[in-house]
């Protein structure tokens, strides 16, 4: 991979709204080559979409987004892309991570409620036969998200007085 795709993934990955003209400035080239780099790029699927972060604690919207840890049977021949495959197709799922440690399977997934989600692990994914044991973990709070702080450092609003 080119130099110039590196630096136009990098500030992309962080800001993809900024426009191409700046980006071309920031990066000394011409505003065409970086569209077609960027252009490249999307058809060759290194990037693979363009996404807003949006802190829903601070609408009126109520979500609950819950990590699902998923220990499976891997099948003969397709290892784990099978079932993961599976799993990414409901439209509930965000992501679908296969990791290391005590299980395969990470799902991401959210929904309006604890029990919506809930229903969703014991009547979808519990239910299949490659799967042998799932643990569900709610998030209650985010701090950080995809490098971006989402909480507001603490500072004391007091007056100090002196004498």
């Amino acid at each position: 991979m080119n130099d110039t795709r590196m630096k136009i993934l990098t500030f992309i990955e962080h800001n993809s709204r900024i426009h191409l003209k700046e980006l071309a400035v920031i990066l000394g080239v011409e505003e065409v080559a970086v569209a077609n780099e960027l252009a490249a790029m999307e058809q060759e699927g290194i990037i693979c979409g363009y996404h807003t972060m949006i802190d829903w604690d601070k609408t009126t919207t109520e979500k609950v987004t819950a990590l699902i840890e998923v220990r499976v049977t891997p099948q003969r021949g397709q290892g784990f892309d099978t079932i993961a495959e599976r799993i990414y197709k409901y439209p509930e799922v965000n992501s679908v991570y296969l990791i290391s440690g005590g299980f395969d399977l990470m799902v991401i997934l959210e929904g309006k409620t604890l029990k919506e989600i809930s229903q969703f692990v014991s009547d979808k994914l519990s239910t299949q036969e490659s799967i042998l044991s799932t643990a569900t973990h709610f998030i209650l709070k985010k701090y950080k998200d995809h490098g971006t702080i989402l909480t507001k450092k603490y500072e004391d609003e007091r007056i100090s007085i002196t004498p």
